[in-house]
């Protein structure tokens, strides 16, 4: 599955997709399965933040938005 357009980081000017891979896999020494560890961790982090960001927030900043953690 893709991520929505509006959710994809900039990417640095000469690098593509399959440089990020690589790095990603680089770091974790080739091993895929780390590497998918270590992003569902940070995923499941961002969740949390979000969580307490939404919680914390008051509905008259946002105008009656409120974040969500699942995509539309």
């Amino acid at each position: 599955m893709r991520p929505l357009h509006e959710y994809e980081a900039e990417k640095a000017p000469g690098l593509d997709e399959n440089d990020a891979i690589c790095a990603t896999l680089a770091w974790h020494d080739g091993d895929a399965r780390a590497a998918i560890a270590t992003l569902l961790a940070d995923c499941a982090h961002l969740r949390r933040q979000l969580e307490l960001t939404r919680a914390a927030m008051g509905r008259g900043f946002t105008r009656g938005w409120e974040p969500t953690a699942l995509r539309e």
